[in-house]
């Protein structure tokens, strides 16, 4: 291994390289810069935001990027059908109301010739005739990738009136242009954001292994007039309805609520939160779509909704429904009525189509205004994967959707948050938290392609479950999911043995290079060597049953008594999961919450009740899906206790 810098303005840049030779040379960052004349804070920053310095093996991101520059080089739209037109989850939730009628062929996609697609998706293409390598080559061969992106930069800059070479700072208008976006404010948020990261300096330890080091610059201080020049249209923020925070761009674009007769509308239902009822969660999705069939389909009134959808070659943001009314989008109507939902462009069985660092940045930003405004906890009780949302009843349970899957970053996501994942207690904690290395921890996934089949390797915040503290022993089973008997598998999209980055879990016994917790009514053992650990150490309330009961059900939502519904609202069951929570087991406790139901099943809001009962619930970590239990039914105590 060996040590590469040089200089440049007072300042030095390192890389620890690695001998393979496909890996990622900060000379070519130099070289690139040289030949075109760009700053070479301004190659890096640039690179860090679209790949995080990352070749990713050669494969394209969800929105067809190669390389550490990101060149996109869609020939035709990406089509396929969205995650909500997958399986047989009613997006919506909730039995009293029949399930939104679903054209199986919605969103399939078209296919688009070249020159119809927009030029953020053919920068590829461009970069090719500036310097006259091979598209192939600019595809596979980092070192011309780079080179391709510092001609486009200079391109950029030359086609503002402006001089190569020089400083930083006078490169913004360029660097505003990088992110091919067709709006203002995408384009300078994309800007300030590579801007960010030079005043600030970034380190990384890439996905080949390598280590990058590019340090702070506070003193540049990039010349946002430049922009003004780039003759891009204004952000439709629709007259000031958009909440998001002023540091990413938000458009409006709206969900229609629209009635079809016979008592059926769609898209969403209007509410009143969070006077109504409080905002609890924020759920991430992948969207299995692009971004225009995304767009197409959420201003569909027959199809279903979600409140923001991000692009990933900028981290733009659209939002579709005011934040006081509730989407259909998480499977659950008890999360739906208490959540935000955020469709994020990408596709979890194609895992080498990464996500950009713009999005990650600008989700972890709207996260953090939404978290800020509604007083919802940055932890994994509170923002949830799609895949971590419950079932409402047992029936339900097989057809529950599986995104972002184990490839989403929720470590580097957290960090972004400000909230980082980290030891927060010795050994005798009682409680783990799931931390896997996301680089490093590639455990064997199957699916992607086709059933069976590996995927490729690729960084994971997922960690398998077994029977016993042996690689070889069954994994655990989750008798909701298959109710036939079957086991769980290494399928992408198999929750039934999966423990996620950020979840906790008590600690049921440890042996070794293993660790065993209680999952879905039974000790699960993962690999957890203290040398590269798969979780860390933590401390805090679990329930187990009350003295005396020897299990007590277990809920996929949280909903009042039957005494507390008035008339003309239809009690809702509360149908407990095929699951128990057993005596001597213990389950990390989230919210305690009095049960609650929206009732809302016309398309006049006038009619729609919030139903409050005095039955309390706990939200715990029962698999890899949170859970309900009956506070009647549990006592709270402090782990490791």
């Amino acid at each position: 291994m060996m040590i590469v810098s040089y200089w440049r303005s007072s300042r030095s840049v390192w890389i620890s390289a690695s001998r393979m030779p496909s890996v990622i040379s900060l000379t070519w960052f130099a070289d690139a810069a040289e030949r075109y004349r760009v700053p070479d804070d301004v190659l890096l920053g640039v690179s860090y935001l679209q790949s995080r310095w990352d070749g990713h093996r050669g494969a394209a991101s969800v929105s067809g990027g190669y390389g550490p520059m990101h060149l996109t080089d869609v020939r035709t739209a990406l089509a396929g059908a969205p995650h909500h037109s997958h399986g047989d989850e009613d997006p919506r939730g909730d039995g009293a109301r029949p399930r939104p009628a679903a054209d199986p062929a919605r969103g399939e996609g078209e296919q688009r010739a070249p020159e119809k697609l927009p030029a953020r998706l053919r920068t590829l293409e461009r970069a090719a005739a500036l310097t006259g390598i091979p598209p192939g080559e600019l595809r596979r061969d980092p070192a011309a990738n780079i080179r391709g992106g510092a001609a486009l930069l200079a391109a950029a800059q030359r086609d503002l009136g402006l001089p190569l070479g020089g400083d930083a700072a006078d490169w913004y208008g360029a660097v505003a242009r990088y992110s091919g976006a067709p709006d203002l404010g995408t384009a300078t948020t994309f800007a300030d954001d590579v801007f960010g990261v030079i005043r600030s300096g970034e380190r990384r330890t890439t996905g080949e292994g390598q280590v990058v080091t590019l340090p702070a610059a506070p003193s540049v201080r990039p010349q946002r007039a430049q922009a003004a020049r780039l003759g891009l249209r204004a952000t439709d923020d629709g007259g000031g309805r958009t909440e998001c925070p002023v540091t990413v761009s938000c458009e409006w674009v709206p969900a229609p609520y629209e009635e079809f007769g016979d008592g059926d509308y769609g898209n969403h239902d209007k509410a009143d939160r969070p006077e109504s009822q409080d905002i609890d969660y924020i759920v991430v999705h992948d969207t299995e779509a692009t971004w225009d069939t995304t767009l197409q389909l959420v201003q569909d009134p027959k199809y279903v909704s979600w409140q923001y959808s991000l692009r990933s070659s900028d981290g733009h943001i659209a939002q579709h429904l005011d934040l006081s009314d509730v989407g259909w989008h998480a499977g659950n109507w008890y999360v739906n009525a208490k959540s935000v939902g955020l469709e994020h462009e990408g596709f979890l069985v194609a895992p080498d189509a990464w996500y950009t660092e713009a999005m990650y940045r600008t989700s972890a930003r709207l996260v953090r205004h939404l978290a800020r405004k509604y007083d919802i906890p940055l932890d994994r009780q509170h923002i949830l994967g799609h895949d971590n949302v419950p079932g409402t009843t047992a029936g339900s349970i097989p057809g529950m959707h599986t995104d972002p899957g184990p490839y989403w970053d929720w470590a580097h996501y957290f960090r972004l948050l400000g909230a980082p994942l980290h030891r927060s207690a010795g050994p005798d904690g009682g409680l783990v938290t799931i931390r896997p290395d996301y680089d490093s921890h590639q455990p064997v996934h199957t699916g992607c392609a086709e059933a069976g089949t590996p995927c490729p390797p690729h960084g994971s915040g997922a960690v398998r479950l077994h029977t016993a503290p042996d690689q070889d022993a069954p994994l655990v089973r989750d008798p909701g999911l298959r109710p036939d008997g079957g086991g769980s598998t290494t399928g992408v999209n198999d929750t039934g043995a999966r423990a996620s980055t950020g979840q906790r879990f008590a600690v049921a016994e440890r042996r070794g290079d293993w660790t065993a917790v209680w999952y879905l009514g039974e000790k699960a053992w993962f690999r957890n060597p203290r040398q590269q650990p798969t979780a860390v150490d933590a401390s805090g309330p679990v329930v187990t049953p009350r003295p005396g009961l020897s299990e007590v059900p277990v809920y996929g939502r949280a909903y009042p008594e039957a005494s507390a519904y008035p008339e003309g609202v239809p009690v809702q069951p509360v149908s407990p999961l095929p699951y128990r929570l057993l005596a001597g087991q213990e389950y990390a406790a989230g919210p305690r919450t009095a049960g609650e139901y929206y009732w809302a099943t016309t398309f006049d809001p006038a009619g729609h009740k919030v139903v409050r009962g005095e039955e309390e619930y706990h939200q715990i970590q029962f698999g890899h899906r949170v859970a309900f239990v009956k506070a009647a039914d549990v006592v709270v105590r402090g782990s490791g206790s």
